[in-house]
């Protein structure tokens, strides 16, 4: 259930602060994994009262201050965020996230099936806007923009993949699932068919190599309660990982 089911647009930073303390993934002393419920902007607006960014104080954990945001996540994206909870892991996180040595794994259920098991998405992107509004598109002189893709299974008229953004483009994966694919994923208003449903897009697993001489951390989220449905049909506890 998103943010705005759960609340009805109206929770308020308090409410969700507590809320938040529960889906905390994995804590130390350099930062958190969050796992950000769908619905949840992680930034502010003239039309976003309630946001992540303003609850991060209720997040602090006996530090003495609120953690902040190392990258970010759309809206409806749900699952793996990292909190910096320091100024040198807000550095350090920024370092690694830039030379992309961060390793990103989302799930999507998608309509459609791929021909093919797996592959390689390579697609600029470029920022368009209209009245309407903006969007992301495919365009050569673009952004590079490169994502792997996997297919774990499917119920004949949708798949479940898993996907491996190599860069850190605005709406990549949405795009790259809708026009490199041509499987846009289940519930995108943007680029794909909504029909009234959510999006079912999941920041699966976050591999995190914040020390030299350490193991990376390594988190993994839950689906969240609206993919679950669709991920059995796909083979989801039957054919593949748990």
């Amino acid at each position: 259930m998103s943010v705005g089911e759960q609340a009805g647009g109206a929770a308020s930073d308090a409410d969700w602060a507590g809320r938040l303390a529960e889906r905390v993934l994995y804590c130390d002393s350099n930062l958190i994994v969050l796992d950000k419920p769908a619905g949840l902007a992680v930034h502010g607006g003239p039309k976003t009262p309630v946001h992540l960014e303003g609850m991060l104080d209720g997040l602090r954990l006996g530090a003495a201050r609120g953690p902040r945001l190392a990258h970010r996540l759309d809206r409806d994206t749900s699952g793996c965020l990292i909190l910096a909870r320091h100024d040198k892991a807000l550095s350090r996180l920024g370092r690694l996230f830039g030379s992309g040595v961060i390793r990103k794994t989302y799930w999507a259920v998608v309509d459609g099936r791929p021909e093919q098991d797996q592959g390689r998405v390579e697609m600029a992107l470029r920022k368009i806007s209209d009245r309407s509004g903006w969007r992301m598109v495919a365009d050569p002189a673009g952004l590079a923009a490169v994502t792997l893709w996997q297919r774990f299974g499917d119920d004949g008229a949708q798949t479940w993949l898993e996907l491996a953004p190599q860069s850190g483009r605005t709406h990549q994966i949405r795009v790259h699932c809708a026009s490199g694919l041509g499987c846009p994923i289940v519930g995108d208003p943007v680029y794909g068919r909504p029909a009234g449903r959510p999006l079912h897009l999941h920041a699966r697993r976050l591999v995190v190599p914040y020390w030299q001489d350490r193991p990376p951390i390594e988190v993994v989220a839950p689906p969240p309660a609206h993919m679950i449905a669709a991920l059995r049909a796909c083979g989801w506890g039957v054919a593949g990982e748990g």
